[in-house]
């Protein structure tokens, strides 16, 4: 890391490493070859020519291994016959930035280190970070940022000097140990088409490897966001991973819903029930939105959908008090009004935070009532109210058959560009009895809208971009105006083909399979939305998380979606939605979980699917 450009170690966004650099002998190792060897671990290579009679062979290797819990393992193997004695020098700074200052030039320099413990400290009023070593170097020089030591490797022999990197009063970056139980099933995907089994057990991995232990309730699990720029959680991305790998157990989701529980505000106040999140940029058409608006959404959304895939009772009951919250937060938010402003109380009606909002009232209504709480009627009401004035305020008509608004201003001006984020009004819910809560769109504007989403100008052929083609601004590599979007290819895939329009999700799915075999099934948060020709690949998005959580999660979810698996495991029923027309041919998706058991459901090339293994006592709904 030469700290030019976005490189550098980044926790939640904020760059806490911005160089590292290794000398030995007073030169930089030959960089011969850097990959990744797991979801969190990077192996770096580099060859150095010491002896000065070793002919023109290298005889020192260097290797670098990174991986995302802060730690550096720097190992020297040497080929010489005889002793080196080398001086090994580490150069390290940082500007302790925010990624979004980074990327767009404006960072400033580097901060002055000073001597601490075994390594150096960078203290500046946006934080503070710390690099340690063992063993402890022979000189640490603060004004240069330096770490040196005198190392003597025998002939064939090895030296090797950790870091350690930490934020400080920061929690540990990745606190699950590769050893610890996962909270995931050991579910395998198998079938027809040979790209799923390697797909899902990356994902799977990626998963793992993202997790975070609650450090005060170490039993509670949620995700980082992702590595290298986001090594923290996010709430949003924590509450959408975790609903979209729902079929893979409810553990993480009641972990995450306990941890983010703990976050919500309260007292006095109109942000009180609300789950606090940082701004995101939306891209060139729209203010940045709210994060914690969408996870406030999202959080009795999984709950209630946990608790139809078997979160157990008194985990669901002791977690209802911050839904009841959440919901609470809704109603007061949107006050007499209709729409849900994001960012509150002057920003855009967004088309995506109505979806999000009218998908919590309706679930949060029927997880109240089911409980026997109060205030589902209200909720179901105010739904009903925003349905209809969606229908009249928010499609905009065409000659070719009209499409969403992405917002409309506070002065009530659509802005009809059409992004990704339409593809949230596809994504309405698990009710109970296997049955879908009704969207926004009626089926003819569905119909309307599936085709928007499956023609050239959203989909790239890699998937769906987050602006069309065309539209004003857009740009493929555009993180909100134009790249593929892994979260919203799933969102659109799994919305598509609930609605039954397969071809357009087949489509997407395909296109997000085939860039998932370019980028060795280890799929990234985003990628350049240029369009797929012949011999083509996807090129990479420089500041794209690798491995991310919500498009490992994403990954589950597409391929678990053609099963169309609808769990009541309250009732002890589960329902099968297949997609008909068997894009992948047949495709055998075991080790699931469904009501803490092992579930297994095979969908042959007729697009018929059975269940194969499930808990007892599990009747199937037709």
């Amino acid at each position: 890391m030469t700290g030019s450009g976005l490189e550098g170690f980044y926790r939640a966004g904020r760059r806490v490493l911005s160089r590292c650099q290794v000398r030995v002998a007073g030169r930089e190792p030959v960089a011969v070859q850097a990959r990744m060897v797991a979801a969190d671990r990077v192996r770096f290579v580099g060859t150095l020519r010491v002896a000065p009679d070793a002919g023109p062979d290298p005889d020192v290797v260097v290797e670098r291994i990174r991986s995302a819990d802060g730690i550096e393992r720097i190992t020297l193997h040497s080929a010489a016959p005889r002793l080196l004695r080398l001086p090994v020098e580490v150069s390290l700074g940082t500007d302790l930035e925010e990624l979004g200052t980074i990327a767009s030039g404006a960072a400033g320099g580097e901060l002055s280190a000073t001597v601490h413990d075994s390594g150096l400290r960078w203290s500046g009023p946006k934080g503070d970070s710390a690099v340690t070593a063992a063993p402890p170097p022979t000189d640490a020089l603060a004004s240069a940022g330096l770490l040196r030591w005198e190392l003597e490797l025998l002939p064939g022999g090895t030296r090797s000097v950790e870091l350690r990197l930490r934020p400080d009063r920061a929690g540990p970056v990745r606190a699950l140990g590769r050893g610890a139980t996962s909270p995931f099933a050991p579910a395998l995907a198998t079938g027809d088409d040979p790209r799923v089994q390697p797909l899902l057990r990356t994902c799977v991995e990626d998963l793992q490897a993202l997790l975070l232990r609650d450090p005060v309730h170490p039993a509670d699990l949620q995700l980082a966001a992702g590595a290298p720029w986001r090594c923290g959680p996010a709430p949003a991305d924590s509450l959408a991973a975790a609903r979209m790998t729902l079929p893979l157990g409810t553990r993480l989701a009641g972990g995450t819903l306990r941890i983010l529980a703990r976050t919500q505000l309260t007292g006095p106040g109109l942000r009180s029930g609300m789950i606090p999140g940082p701004r995101r940029d939306a891209g060139a058409h729209l203010p940045p939105g709210c994060t914690g608006t969408e996870a406030t959404l999202l959080f009795p959304v999984l709950l209630a959908e946990a608790w139809r895939w078997g979160l157990p009772e008194r985990e669901t009951r002791e977690l209802l008090p911050a839904a009841e919250n959440c919901l609470r937060w809704l109603r007061t938010t949107v006050g007499d009004g209709v729409y849900l402003p994001d960012p509150q109380p002057d920003g855009p009606l967004r088309c995506e935070t109505q979806a999000h909002a009218h998908r919590a009232a309706l679930l949060g209504a029927d997880l109240l009532d089911t409980w026997g709480r109060s205030g589902g009627p209200e909720l179901r009401e105010w739904a009903e109210e925003l349905r209809r004035a969606f229908g009249k305020d928010f499609w905009i008509e065409d000659p070719s058959g009209g499409r969403p608004a992405a917002a409309l201003t506070r002065d009530g001006r659509p802005l009809p560009h059409l992004g990704a984020g339409a593809a949230h009004l596809l994504d309405t819910g698990l009710l109970g009895s296997g049955t879908l809560a009704p969207g926004l769109l009626d089926k003819a504007r569905t119909e309307q809208l599936a085709r928007l989403l499956g023609g050239p100008a959203m989909d790239s052929g890699w998937g769906l971009r987050g602006l069309g083609a065309g539209e004003a601004a857009y740009n493929p590599f555009g993180h909100r105006g134009g790249a593929v979007r892994v979260q919203e290819t799933a969102v659109a895939v799994a919305g598509l083909a609930a609605a039954g329009h397969e071809k357009e999700a087949s489509g997407l799915l395909g296109g997000m399979l085939a860039a998932a075999e370019a980028f060795d099934h280890r799929l990234p948060e985003m990628f350049a939305g240029e369009p797929r020709t012949d011999g083509s690949t996807p090129a990479p998005h420089p500041a794209a998380c690798r491995p991310a959580a919500t498009a490992a999660a994403a990954g589950v979810q597409a391929l678990t979606a053609l099963a169309g698996i609808r769990p009541d495991a309250p009732v002890g029923t589960v329902t099968l939605r297949p997609v008909r027309s068997a894009p992948l041919g047949e495709i055998v998706l075991t080790g699931l979980r469904l009501a803490g058991a092992p579930f297994s459901v095979r969908v042959g090339r007729l697009g018929l699917a059975m269940v194969e293994q499930a808990p007892e006592g599990l009747q199937l709904r037709v």
